[in-house]
């Protein structure tokens, strides 16, 4: 009978080293600290990057695939854009705000193109990780630990300020296109929130 020793494979697990998790939204402080310094560096597509991706609330995967026709169909930058949702399939409509519509603007290209193109141009998008490294160099930029952040940090950003001033859960479900509330509650992790700050409310 014959035996096999079992070779030892030096792979290490892909999050060692990291932190696992729902990653926190960046708090308005740290958006306004980020653009500042992007403008500041000349940094226009990493602008237009992160202001139409604060804006539109979307997942990375679909912001890294918006079309030039998706944001600027009639060659300036529209105020309200709807997109399929690769995850779901269902449409999402969203706000692009007037900082938005510039730095988009400022950073032109050809209407047949993706708006933010990878390594090979236009007929090539930004790849999801490409865009998460941007996240990290952005926080990093600013004095944050970027291993905290992701780029859900961002897609949570202004969903969680709409809620924190409205309360209204339903708007916020809509503007991120979940299907169910349910889903929305988990992903702000407003439950957990709103306990601890009634619990600091009270003294024992």
């Amino acid at each position: 009978m014959r035996f096999f020793k079992r070779l030892k494979t030096s792979k290490s697990p892909w999050n060692r080293g990291k932190l696992t998790g729902q990653k926190p939204p960046f708090q308005l402080k740290h958006v306004w600290a980020i653009r500042t310094t992007l403008q500041i560096n000349k940094r226009v597509r990493d602008l237009a990057l992160f202001n139409l991706a604060i804006d539109s609330k979307l997942r990375g995967c679909d912001v890294v695939r918006l079309k030039i026709e998706d944001i600027a169909p009639h060659g300036y930058t529209i105020d309200r854009s709807t997109v399929r949702q690769r995850k779901t399939g269902r449409p999402v409509t969203f706000e692009i705000t007037e900082q938005a519509r510039q730095a988009v603007d400022d950073y032109s290209k050809k209407p047949d193109d993706y708006l933010f193109s990878g390594h090979t141009g236009g007929d090539s998008h930004l790849s999801t990780r490409q865009y998460s490294r941007l996240v990290s160099q952005w926080a990093e930029m600013i004095g944050l630990d970027a291993s905290l952040f992701g780029t859900h940090s961002i897609r949570r950003t202004k969903a969680t300020l709409i809620y924190r001033k409205t309360g209204n859960l339903r708007a916020v479900q809509l503007l991120l296109g979940h299907t169910k509330v349910e889903s929305t509650v988990r992903y702000l992790g407003i439950e957990v929130d709103d306990a601890i700050a009634i619990a600091e409310q009270v003294d024992v």
